[in-house]
């Protein structure tokens, strides 16, 4: 199969082996928030192209539902951690990715650095039919020769060539362009793939080829001859000691495996410091991309989906059941804290403050889009008006809803989120009183919702009433900045 390997090559090998297998996992936990697979942005229930479930939910149910009901509950034998831990799940996701870019980053310096490209790149389009005769030798249960000179024949060098200087950034590139603060600065960057959903669709379908890949490439080492095959990519070299690559080989996938456990055992078991000791290499990179970024989305009218899943269901209890049946004409949103002027708006009170229409895509941490139009008061008149102290840092948005009431699994408390005030004062960041020309409905957070348009949904807060500006969060709720960062491991910022 190949006269040698460099050494960076065993290495880089041997550690996109455990990246890829991290990534996976993680990935098919994340997947199990929404196991559903679109080519469209509004996610038309039903329309899928693929769906990985057997729960089945339409527009026109006849049972209320949220898109929490389609989420499933993946086994840690499969998913990273597993058993409905989407916020551990793309903690792994987005430190493994990482480990995964830098590897390969290595690695191509590395193959230009020594010439190596010149096994990997071809220079002729001959290889595409070389590549079909040296696939049906294989199918005649025959070898085919090398390319002269070189250690590949052509369909590995072919395979190799696609793998690496096509899949792997379209892998990168796709999953780019489901960054909701990406998409919210750049929305044309999303239509090369047919929106977020086709982005989502071809990074589904190229992790498949990926490990099609990986399955034919073990397939390949075997039928060229294991001993000698693990040889070189061992030891670099076919003609180095067999039992030795054996056991080396042996000892690192066996490494590989316990570390898969322990990690799922760790995950599982101890899932706050997991949450705590992953964030300190995905958060930063998170609240980056959300600082660096600001929303530039103007979809037009015909663009507004038809169908909007709703994500959590309205605050229980006859308190709100009155305020909605009076049109909230009694609400008033109490704003205070760190502020010169504290406050309590009616909602005519709010109107008058400023009015800001805006049509925009959601996306939901879950993996599902919807586009709408919005209308309400920008926060930063809000903000003018009350004036924060310079010690302000961030700003505490409390809801209605008390989620120990409506969601269960032992989680309790009212819900609350909490963003850093760039993002509140960034332009798109509105307290919408309107979804689609109409009062904001009770499903969708009425009377007030929280709209930034460059973080997933979970930051933006439904049935809002209170805000108030703090130095630190440490202390509100169990610490970590929101309802779904205490309960449920999110992290705090929601760029990615």
């Amino acid at each position: 199969m190949s006269d040698f390997f460099p050494w960076w090559v065993v290495v880089t090998h041997a550690l996109n082996v455990m990246w890829m297998l991290l990534l996976f996992r993680s990935g098919i936990e994340v997947l199990s928030a929404f196991p559903k697979l679109h080519w469209r942005d509004d996610c038309p229930p039903g329309r899928q192209w693929l769906r990985l479930s057997r729960k089945q939910f339409g527009a026109d149910s006849r049972r209320p539902w949220t898109s929490l009901d389609e989420e499933e509950s993946w086994s840690p034998v499969l998913a990273l951690p597993g058993r409905k831990n989407l916020g551990l799940g793309r903690h792994w996701h987005f430190m493994t990715i990482q480990f995964w870019i830098l590897t390969g980053l290595v690695y191509i310096v590395a193959v230009f650095a020594t010439g190596y490209w010149r096994y990997l790149v071809p220079v002729h389009w001959s290889i595409v039919p070389d590549s079909i005769n040296a696939i049906g030798s294989y199918l005649q249960f025959e070898l085919p020769d090398t390319i002269p000179g070189e250690p590949f024949e052509p369909a590995q060098k072919l395979a190799y060539f696609v793998v690496v200087f096509l899949m792997a950034p379209l892998q990168i590139a796709t999953g780019a362009a489901m960054s909701p603060s990406v998409l919210a600065r750049f929305p044309r960057y999303g239509r090369i793939f047919g929106g977020k959903q086709g982005a989502r669709s071809l990074h589904f379908l190229l992790m498949c080829a990926f490990a099609a890949f990986i399955v034919v490439h073990v397939i390949m080492v075997v039928i060229h001859g294991l001993p000698k095959e693990l040889a070189a990519i061992v030891l670099g070299d076919p003609g180095g000691d067999r039992r030795l690559a054996t056991g080396i080989g042996a000892a690192v996938l066996l490494a590989i495996i316990v570390l898969q456990v322990v990690v799922t055992w760790y995950s599982l078991r101890h899932r706050r410091r997991t949450q705590r000791l992953l964030g300190l290499m995905v958060d930063p990179f998170e609240r980056a991309i959300s600082r660096r970024f600001t929303s530039n989305q103007h979809y037009p009218h015909t663009a507004i989906s038809p169908f909007f899943r709703v994500n959590g269901y309205p605050p229980a209890g006859a308190e709100y059941e009155r305020m909605a049946a009076d049109g909230f004409r009694d609400f008033r949103l109490t704003v205070g804290g760190l502020v010169a002027h504290p406050a309590a708006y009616a909602l005519a009170d709010l109107r008058e403050l400023g009015s800001q229409r805006q049509i925009t895509k959601h996306n939901c941490i879950q993996g599902w889009t919807a586009v709408a139009e919005w209308a309400g008061v920008p926060l930063a008149d809000v903000i003018a008006q009350v004036e924060p102290d310079p010690r302000a840092t961030r700003v505490v948005f409390y809801a209605m809803d008390d989620k120990g009431l409506t969601e269960g699994e032992g989680r309790y408390g009212y819900f609350y989120g909490t963003i850093p005030i760039h993002l509140a004062e960034n332009p798109q960041t509105i307290l919408a009183l309107e979804m689609n020309g109409a009062p904001l409905p009770v499903e969708h957070g009425a009377p007030i919702r929280l709209r930034v348009e460059t973080q997933l949904g979970f930051k933006m807060v439904k049935w809002i009433r209170a805000i108030e500006f703090v130095d630190d969060v440490s202390e509100i709720g169990m610490g970590m900045g929101g309802w779904r960062e205490d309960q449920q491991f999110y992290a705090n910022a929601a760029g990615i």
